[in-house]
């Protein structure tokens, strides 16, 4: 049997239930989600739990990373559903303030983190960043854990905050766990929801056109440009409705690349009727 999810809404009561964890010897590994959540999010306390950890999880769609023009209010909502997953899955607190709680009066400070928020979605979602670079300090100075949780699909958020973590030397561990996919190769997230049954059949096209990016470039000698701009041409063609960006970036500093010379990453921004779809894979 699961141990019991403790529920807490409150810093004071997360607080006081991260610290008879660590009275009682053991570590803490947080995993911030913003709810709806799904295997990918399930695998992230299944990696604390492997690492020794007792797993806390917050929920908390967090406003200030979210554009005027997009889905805040319409961001798919479970808590109930939410709860029963972490419990099942053997996390053992779950921090779910109100947003009074974590932005209790008018915000002075802005944790802004430039270079590798530069390309990418950083254009496309101004202030976006900084939103997530903000709650994200916020939850890790609230929880204090030994070591923090984020999936790779959300890369370049996990590259801001790996940067922001080693820059402000916070004494916490970012761990990068690997993307969930569903079976037929489409990368797991809350916004798939969104999508229409034939959406979701083109939608399978990203994960393909990817991949076969990364068999055209990985021997360094395919110009990136030219393979990328081909693959988004063919998304155009099977029915997105935009392609971002489609690009080949250095694994590190996310900065593009014609040529693969390293580590590096096929990352992509797509729309496809109302959601906005983002996945990467590793250049082996």
């Amino acid at each position: 049997m699961p141990e019991k999810l403790a529920i807490v809404r409150t810093v004071a009561e997360l607080r006081h239930a991260v610290a008879a964890h660590k009275a009682a010897g053991r570590t803490v590994g947080l995993i911030p989600t913003m709810g709806a959540l799904h295997e990918g999010h399930v695998s992230l306390v299944a990696g604390a739990l492997a690492r020794g950890d007792a797993p806390v999880a917050s929920i908390f769609v967090n406003p200030t990373q979210f554009g005027p023009n997009e889905d805040f209010a319409a961001y798919p909502r479970d808590e109930a559903g939410d709860f029963a997953k972490l419990e099942a899955a053997g996390c053992r607190i779950v921090f779910a303030p109100a947003k009074e709680e974590m932005y209790p009066a008018p915000m002075l400070t802005t944790v802004k983190v430039t270079g590798v928020t530069d390309g990418l979605c950083g254009p496309f979602r101004p202030g976006h960043f900084d939103g997530v670079a903000t709650v994200v300090t916020k939850l890790l100075m609230m929880a204090m854990p030994d070591r923090g949780y984020f999936g790779e699909k959300d890369f370049q958020q996990l590259q801001v905050i790996k940067a922001m973590v080693r820059d402000l030397a916070m004494p916490i561990e970012i761990v990068g766990m690997p993307t969930v996919r569903e079976p037929d190769g489409l990368a797991m997230s809350s916004r798939n929801r969104y999508l229409s049954p034939a959406e979701r059949t083109t939608a399978l096209q990203l994960h393909r056109q990817m991949t076969a990016v990364a068999a055209a470039v990985r021997d360094g000698k395919a110009s990136c440009t030219a393979v990328t701009t081909a693959a988004s041409q063919a998304l155009l063609a099977a029915g997105f409705d935009k392609v971002e960006y489609l690009t080949v970036v250095d694994a590190e500093s996310l900065q593009p690349l014609d040529k693969v010379a390293g580590p590096a990453r096929i990352i992509a921004a797509t729309r496809l009727g109302r959601t906005r779809l983002i996945d990467n894979i590793a250049v082996d």
